[in-house]
């Protein structure tokens, strides 16, 4: 504890001394924050009094313990104090953990070596003074781990005190992080293998422990009618339609590679936290963790530890696991740590044939490692304190601006929701969908379906659209819905930002809904709008294989002259999907070519040909050219709802807005 509290002064002290006061290095420290601040108020899982129940916090149980301290004053950036010391606490606890795990593998030494380590990650030093609930997880997941291993292995140690004590860390990990689940089900696997007596009611214990897994999703199917969290809708790939059958397993494997051949790596996004070339003493310490566990007859400790460090696979699952640091994947780091142990303790075993001696060198080996992680301490700590300053001389900034300079009922859409809706003390409508309930699936989808999306809250609840936009203007590809320009936060020297500029407009909605009606004119018996979620449900439109980033918004001038605003899918091979003819009539198309950055061209690029299939049937082409939308019409000899299928002849691209019927 004496060494957390030296690296707690480091970290804080640097803060401190570049901020000037308590920061926090990411902005979603402060949805934690204002979740918790939630709590005290009264109006917990509401992200702001008044609004639908929402489940943007990583944590059901960080907020619950900040929202005692924010109740008795630790209000604005203050918060971060008690924060910071149940942080720092955690992860001085979880070298202990650490120590104790390894301890009947490795020795006492080896056990201190291990707790060492944890100690001097970087990784770890980061997230503590980070404010999330990091460290606070990864000794939950460690302590979950060691109590089941000595359950596991000592009988006498199967006492009632230690059942409550097991099955109340099993819950305790599930709500600190969803992934938390998988150490209760470990739990309760031990307990059900290791019953306190053969009988099948003390095997049944164990769904006390496995209950812990399911509390979570049970508390948010009953608040919110979902078992996902907002969080996981919004960057887990099961569930994203954009990630279907063969390519969401195509990219888990990609980003199980960029796992262990960069991260592990200390390569790129985690230079700053491990010494290059790092992976393979990582994945040899896996191994020499299982041959210490023949050797040392611990063969369900090494499986729980083994497990342990595996967890660190599971964000593979994520679109992408890169965000905040790698704060999703250094929670598991602890097992690593325990295999560099034993690696040690197996190198100085097999120098022993030659040198008898050589056994002794095991803390000396170890103590490198310790050593190769210590290196990059430093760099840790200023980046901890320049990432402190980049918030807050961007996202709090800003968000104290709002306060002073928008009105009381201002409604500010934002893509980072924390500090905002913290400082601001305004309604925010959050546009990724974490903290706004509704809005991940259109933020999931792409840039068109949320500017269509708008456009029907434009139609029908005017009310719940947002009245200004803080935002990362490059985020949004939707610059046609931004009005007057009011303030900027500029930071051009940190990284940890999702942008060197985030600027406050006033909303301007004027051009939603003018793309709507077909500019050829008729009568429109039905109308597909591309991008659309809830056209497109109704249309039984299909995706084909579509991908992210393949969603535009154009702002351009109709056949008339007037500006009009629509959103599109492009990179389309081909469209299918169902439109009702009534008694007959013509399709109309708006489309358009999609640019392909490759294709050189001596003159003007070919146009792309589609054929259009009326229920299987050939009913004629279209000619589409590249460059401004265009609209054509083609007679379609049927009645009723007829199933239409576009596609091109060679393979070429366009990109489709709008399908209607008129007659």
């Amino acid at each position: 504890m004496l060494a957390t509290a030296f690296l707690a002064q480091r970290c804080i002290h640097g803060v401190l001394l570049k901020v000037g006061h308590p920061g926090a290095t990411l902005d979603d420290s402060f949805i934690h924050f204002q979740y918790a601040r939630a709590i005290a108020e009264g109006h917990p899982l509401r992200y702001q009094a008044g609004e639908p129940i929402t489940t943007g916090a990583t944590s059901v149980l960080w907020p619950a313990l900040l929202a005692p301290f924010y109740l008795v004053g630790f209000r604005d950036l203050s918060i971060l104090w008690p924060a910071w010391g149940l942080a720092f606490l955690a992860h001085g606890m979880l070298a202990w953990e650490a120590h104790k795990l390894a301890e009947p593998l490795v020795g006492k030494l080896g056990g201190y070596a291990t707790a060492a380590m944890v100690l001097a990650f970087a990784g770890f030093a980061w997230c503590s003074s980070s404010g999330m609930e990091v460290m606070p997880f990864a000794w939950a997941i460690a302590r979950a781990t060691r109590l089941a291993c000595e359950w596991s292995e000592r009988r006498e140690a199967r006492t009632s005190k230690a059942l409550r004590a097991l099955v109340m860390m099993a819950w305790v990990a599930a709500l600190f992080r969803p992934e938390g689940a998988i150490q209760a089900a470990l739990v309760a696997l031990t307990i059900a293998m290791f019953p306190r007596k053969n009988s099948l009611i003390s095997r049944s214990e164990s769904l006390l422990a496995l209950s812990g897994a399911f509390a979570t999703p049970l508390l948010l199917l009953a608040l919110t009618g979902s078992t996902r969290s907002n969080t996981t809708v919004v960057k887990l790939m099961f569930g994203n339609p954009y990630y279907q059958d063969g390519l969401l397993w195509q990219t888990a494997v990609t980003n199980a590679r960029t796992l262990v051949g960069t991260i592990l790596n200390g390569e790129v996004w985690s230079a700053e936290f491990l010494p290059t070339g790092s992976a393979p003493f990582a994945l040899m310490g896996l191994v020499a963790l299982l041959i210490v566990g023949v050797q040392s007859n611990k063969h369900w400790r090494v499986i729980l530890i083994l497990a342990l460090a595996l967890g660190m696979f599971i964000p593979c699952l994520y679109i992408t696991f890169l965000w905040n640091r790698l704060r999703y994947l250094w929670p598991f780091a602890t097992g690593f740590f325990i295999g560099l142990a034993c690696l040690a303790k197996v190198a100085t075993d097999l120098g022993a044939a030659v040198w008898p001696r050589a056994r002794s060198l095991s803390p000396l080996i170890a103590g490198v490692f310790v050593g190769a992680l210590l290196v990059r301490l430093d760099w840790s700590i200023d980046d901890v304190a320049n990432s402190a300053h980049g918030i807050d001389q961007q996202h709090v900034k800003i968000a104290r601006w709002a306060k002073t300079n928008l009105p009381e009922d201002a409604r500010i859409a934002v893509n980072d929701t924390g500090a905002i809706a913290y400082f601001s003390d305004r309604h925010t409508f959050d546009i990724v969908g974490l903290t706004s309930e509704g809005e991940a699936k259109y933020w999931v989808a792409g840039t068109g379906s949320r500017m269509e999306h708008y456009e029907r809250l434009h139609a029908s609840q005017p009310q719940k659209l947002p009245t200004h936009f803080i935002v990362y203007p490059e985020w949004m590809g939707t610059d046609a819905l931004f009005g007057d320009y009011l303030y900027d936060a500029t930071v051009t020297d940190s990284t940890i930002l999702g942008g060197q500029s985030m600027r406050a407009y006033v909303a301007d909605y004027r051009l939603l809904g003018s793309g709507e009606a077909p500019w050829s004119g008729g009568v429109v018996t039905d109308t597909l709008d591309v991008a659309d979620l809830e056209s497109e449900a109704d249309h039984d439109y299909e995706l084909l294989g579509a991908h992210d980033n393949e969603q535009s918004v154009t702002k351009g001038l109709n056949a008339q002259g007037d500006w009009t605003l629509d959103a599109a899918r492009g990179w389309r091979h081909a469209d299918r999907f169902t439109l009702d003819f009534g008694a007959g009539g013509s399709l109309v198309v708006r489309a358009t070519k999609t640019p392909i950055r490759h294709e050189i061209w001596d003159g003007p690029a070919p146009p792309v040909i589609v054929d259009v299939l009326a229920n299987g049937a050939n009913v004629g082409s279209l000619t589409i050219e590249e460059g401004e939308w265009d609209e054509q019409s083609l007679a379609v000899a049927a009645n009723g709802k007829t199933r239409l299928e576009l596609r091109t002849r060679d393979g070429s691209l366009f990109t489709s807005f709008h399908y209607w019927s008129v007659h």
